[in-house]
């Protein structure tokens, strides 16, 4: 959930005006194709109203959530559009609500057909789905050997349904040459042949994620779904930065924190729990009021924040609610600000250079930022 609140000990501040210039570039490489932003995951951390008023202003046409009850806060909060929410599971009450307020269904199995089905005829009104087919993934949607029955299922529901469209996800998106991708497409293809001899015509096919939407034009089809790019973080090493077609994509979230408190020490001694790191020589420790309940890795390795204009280190583990940073000799003072990561413009870390420290991906470090770190915006 995203929270306000008091800024003194940290923030995320969001960049909106860095989600519509990403929105923008990636769309005018696509300028045939629909986009939907994805915004599940509270839009990966940065705020799912915000953002998805800031998708709008840019020109989007869809938004895109896992849950549906991601898509009714949606709703609740004013958005008119167009919206997919597709994880479902049996007896969720987020379907009848999702029907209620014209919301789109993504549905993969033929359990979900029924019970959409039985929703909507209780609503009088038809349900808007989704057919996911399973193309080499593994998670939501039918295996090809059940496409026809799974697309007679649908038509044969057709009184209380109306099937606006097709879709699959990619495996391996994020790295552009790899041979899934080509047997993806092909599948996807194979499904929308037997979709049609079903006689199922689809409003929008999609199939690219963010990774595909930037450097596989050819997996666009109708709608292509913009998760990660939006809030300018790279799907994969593969795809960037440098951005294809020389796209301008820049970070939205800034993370930041005010430091608490800072001491010299002598060689030896020690920091945080378990001893792991202590002073080669006499130094200065600034501690910085964020911790693993925020959404800072704990097991980050080789870690650096930015203050007073350089990079310092992170030592010790990260804790619950704070870490330690070796300052060295700098004559820094309580109050300073540390920014954990940022745009990089000015040196600072990147969250693809937390990924790295930590052994992930952006979309992790990003999103992982806690309920009880405030988030301000701006632009």
């Amino acid at each position: 959930m995203t929270t306000t609140g008091s800024h003194e000990r940290g923030e995320a501040v969001i960049d909106l005006s860095a989600v519509r210039s990403n929105l923008r570039a990636v769309m005018a490489s696509l300028p045939d194709v629909q986009a939907m932003v994805v915004v599940k995951a509270d839009a990966y951390g940065h705020g799912a109203v915000p953002v998805a008023r800031a998708a709008r202003d840019a020109g989007v046409s869809w938004l895109g959530v896992a849950l549906p009850e991601e898509a009714v806060a949606l709703r609740d909060a004013g958005d008119t559009g167009p919206i997919l929410a597709w994880l479902l599971v049996p007896g969720d009450p987020g379907i009848a609500a999702c029907i209620d307020r014209g919301v789109d269904l993504g549905v993969g199995s033929s359990w979900a057909l029924d019970e959409v089905a039985e929703a909507a005829r209780r609503r009088g009104r038809k349900a808007r789905v989704h057919l996911e087919v399973d193309t080499a993934l593994g998670r939501g949607g039918r295996p090809a050997h059940e496409w026809a029955d799974f697309f007679q299922h649908a038509r044969a529901l057709d009184d209380a349904i109306e099937v606006v469209g097709i879709w699959s996800h990619l495996a391996c998106a994020d790295e552009p040459s790899h041979p899934a991708n080509d047997t993806q497409l092909a599948g996807f293809q194979q499904a929308l042949d037997v979709a049609a001899a079903c006689g199922l015509n689809p409003q929008v096919r999609h199939l690219a994620s963010s990774g595909a939407a930037l450097s596989r034009p050819d997996l666009a089809f109708d709608l292509v779904r913009l998760g990660i790019i939006t809030y300018g973080v790279t799907p994969g090493p593969q795809i960037g930065p440098p951005w294809p077609h020389d796209l301008a994509i820049s970070p939205a979230m800034s993370v930041r924190a005010r430091i608490a408190s800072v001491k010299r020490v002598p060689a030896g001694h020690g920091a945080s729990y378990g001893l792991t790191w202590t002073a080669p020589h006499e130094t200065s420790l600034a501690l910085v009021p964020l911790g693993y309940a925020d959404g800072i890795p704990r097991t980050a390795r080789g870690a650096q924040v930015w203050i007073a204009g350089r990079r310092f280190p992170v030592v010790g583990r990260v804790a619950m609610d704070q870490f330690i940073v070796d300052i060295g000799d700098e004559p820094i003072e309580a109050g300073a600000e540390a920014v954990v990561f940022g745009t990089g413009a000015s040196g600072e870390p990147t969250a693809e250079e937390w990924a790295a420290w930590d052994d992930t991906i952006g979309y992790e470090i990003v999103t992982r930022m806690g309920a009880r770190l405030p988030r301000r915006y701006i632009g």
